[in-house]
């Protein structure tokens, strides 16, 4: 069943996508936290609501841009997907998982190991990808450096008094390019049809 999300100017309103709405809210079973950064195993009851986690993310002051599938929807493209994907400074990592643990997001790995590594996954019920790289190349060579997507990013409302920073149009399709997988090159050619439309 279709949910109307957010409108954004200049874009059509967010649709029915993956498991739920970019404004929706669903019930899932969730995981309980432990100590430390184990993954726990038992299982119980927990609702998830989309824009109280947004919502904690822009509080937390995190430099954290909402990049993969779910930026597409926060633009108003209606795609399919059920995780979330982000991109945050090298040096946020303590913040972001702070903002989300009352969700109950745990963190696959610790933040020394995450940075060593420049990526990590936050994960209960939901799964968070998180990219922690200060600078990720594209698949023809690009250097794409964090920094500089958080200068030019935007911020979409996507519920009362909540905000999500994108990359710029031009820069999440570069983010695209990271892979070039079937589905990111039919993203890229969406968002350049979006691109192509705003500039009418």
């Amino acid at each position: 069943m279709g949910v109307d999300g957010p409108r954004i100017p200049g874009v059509s309103s967010c649709v029915q996508v993956g498991r739920r709405a970019l404004d929706g809210r669903s019930h899932w079973g969730g995981l309980c936290r432990t100590p430390g950064y184990n993954v726990a195993t038992d299982m119980k009851g927990s609702e998830f609501d989309e824009t109280d986690f947004f919502r904690a993310i822009q509080n937390s002051g995190a430099r954290a841009l909402l990049i993969g599938r779910r930026a597409l929807v926060a633009l108003g493209i209606p795609v399919l997907t059920a995780d979330y994907d982000f991109w945050i400074h090298i040096d946020d990592i303590v913040r972001f998982n702070e903002a989300v643990e009352p969700m109950e997001l745990m963190p696959t790995r610790a933040p020394e190991d995450a940075r060593a590594r420049g990526r990590y996954v936050l994960e209960n019920d939901e799964r968070v990808d998180v990219l922690v790289a200060r600078w990720v190349p594209t698949t023809d060579g690009v250097r794409v450096a964090f920094h500089e997507l958080w200068e030019r990013r935007s911020l979409l409302t996507v519920g009362p008094d909540v905000e999500v920073a994108v990359p710029a149009l031009e820069d999440l399709i570069l983010t695209k390019r990271f892979a070039s997988r079937p589905k990111d090159l039919e993203d890229i050619r969406l968002l350049e049809a979006l691109r192509s439309e705003e500039q009418e």
